[in-house]
């Protein structure tokens, strides 16, 4: 899901700006951690004074300084992985070997590896060991969290230099979501049915890049279309959510047409981002000029302004991530995010 809008940030406490502490960051950095980056460290610094400043309590202290750690380390172990796309598998846990939903899942997993990507489990058992049984040790990453009860490593991931352990749920969510191209639900309890609903929030709302999500069911299972009727019936028919929101998702109980759902996505879109207030679709190959002419036929309503415009690479601003990608430019309103979901199937089937 990878890159979100850097949005406006919380106001800054009322510690008085003071160039001899800034200096003596400066100093600090340079000796002990200089990097292209010192400027967001030293203003993780200066939060940390802020923090000391507010007089912020042990216990408030603690959470940041753990998150942090948990985060850091993450970041260290996903960085070499980072040109590899990889799917984020969630599921119970309670799900037993030899259940539909199992074999289902191990068979997703597998396909997946077939198709060079890694998946991330919770690194339990249940669906997430299936989905690791699937894809196999060396395309696994675990993301296990501290619990009192029911959890545990599973085997196929245990031990492993990609198992990451993590004692709060948010920073490992975040992992689930920050390194995952694709989600993919499977059978599962409140954990599931939260998870799933997070990573549709994320992209409904547009904290998140867009990404696929399929819920896969097991052959003639009906657990995923009992639940899109729910959503159908009490948040479609009340105005809830947007009838192109229904299209943020797939549901299905053939692995084939969830892989090819994922697979297809990136087809010829690759990844977006902001750049001020234009939205930035990079491509794996251009789009033929009338294919972008049709594309401003069928999706003016999406637009703050302007025209949809293809370049042929970085645009000013952006940076030098892909630079020999073309890219498609729109000012979207941030709003009609089921309908930039459609403008992103037909930039595929161009």
């Amino acid at each position: 899901m990878n890159e979100v809008d850097k949005g406006e940030t919380a106001p800054s406490s009322t510690l008085p700006r003071n160039p001899e502490r800034q200096q003596a960051i400066e100093d600090f950095l340079t000796r002990f951690a200089d990097c292209p980056d010192r400027d967001l460290l030293a203003d993780m610094m200066v939060t940390i004074c802020r923090l000391a400043h507010d007089h912020t309590g042990r216990g408030e202290l603690k959470l940041l300084s753990k998150a942090l750690q948990e985060l850091r380390y993450a970041f260290k172990v996903f960085a070499p992985y980072a040109p590899i796309r990889k799917v984020s598998i969630f599921g119970s846990s309670r799900t037993p070997i030899g259940h539909p939903d199992y074999i289902q899942a191990d068979a997703f997993g597998r396909r997946m590896r077939e198709v060079n990507w890694m998946v991330i489990t919770g690194a339990g058992d249940g669906i997430m060991r299936a989905g690791h049984d699937g894809a196999g040790r060396e395309a696994s990453f675990g993301v296990a969290i501290r619990l009192p009860f029911e959890q545990k490593t599973n085997v196929v991931i245990r031990d492993d230099s990609k198992l990451v352990n993590f004692n709060y749920f948010f920073t490992r969510k975040l992992m689930f979501v920050k390194e995952a191209s694709a989600i993919a639900l499977f059978p599962g309890g409140f954990g599931t049915q939260d998870e799933g609903f997070e990573a549709l929030t994320l992209v409904q709302t547009g904290k998140s890049s867009p990404i696929p999500i399929v819920l896969v069911d097991a052959p003639g299972g009906t657990y995923w279309q009992h639940w899109r009727t729910y959503v159908a019936a009490e948040l479609l028919r009340t105005g809830m959510i947007n009838p192109e929101d229904m299209g943020l998702f797939r549901v299905t109980d053939d692995v084939e047409v969830a892989v090819d759902e994922i697979v297809r996505f990136f087809r010829r879109y690759h990844s977006s981002r902001y750049v001020g207030d234009v939205f930035v679709m990079r491509l794996a190959s251009a789009l033929p000029a009338e294919a972008v002419e049709a594309l401003n036929d069928n999706y003016a309503g999406i637009l703050a302004g302007g025209r949809i415009e293809q370049a042929p690479g970085p645009v000013e601003g952006e940076g030098g991530e892909y630079p020999d990608l073309p890219r498609l430019t729109l000012r979207f309103d941030r709003k009609s995010v089921g309908r930039l979901r459609l403008l992103i199937n037909d930039v595929n089937a161009a």
